[in-house]
């Protein structure tokens, strides 16, 4: 997946926001979240995560490519806090601005 352009050229950024159950996760979710996140580290997809902090309503955020935005939409929703119930999740697509392509000039 590290050679097709596309996927070069196009992030999706995961916010994920805290349902009301939120506060409910288990160990068990958080095991299938980290299995999830290494997985897509293993498949090139992943650029950054983490949790966020002082962003009210939001646990977190996945930064990761997609070779479209249904692949995207696909992968969110298999998320493991979103696809259990314990959260939900807004995404945005994003073109990076890089020196290689003159930061979209």
């Amino acid at each position: 997946m590290h050679g097709d352009e596309d996927m070069d050229e196009r992030l999706y950024i995961m916010l994920i926001e805290r349902g009301e159950n939120y506060n409910r996760v288990n160990m068990k979710t958080v095991r299938k979240h980290v299995d999830n996140i290494r997985s897509m580290d293993d498949d090139g997809r992943l650029v950054l995560c983490g949790p966020t902090k002082d962003y009210p309503g939001v646990a977190g955020m996945i930064i990761f490519r997609a070779k479209d935005k249904k692949e995207a939409v696909r992968i969110c929703r298999s998320e493991p806090f979103v696809a259990e119930g314990y959260a939900t999740y807004k995404l945005v697509s994003m073109r990076p601005g890089t020196r290689e392509n003159n930061y979209l000039l």
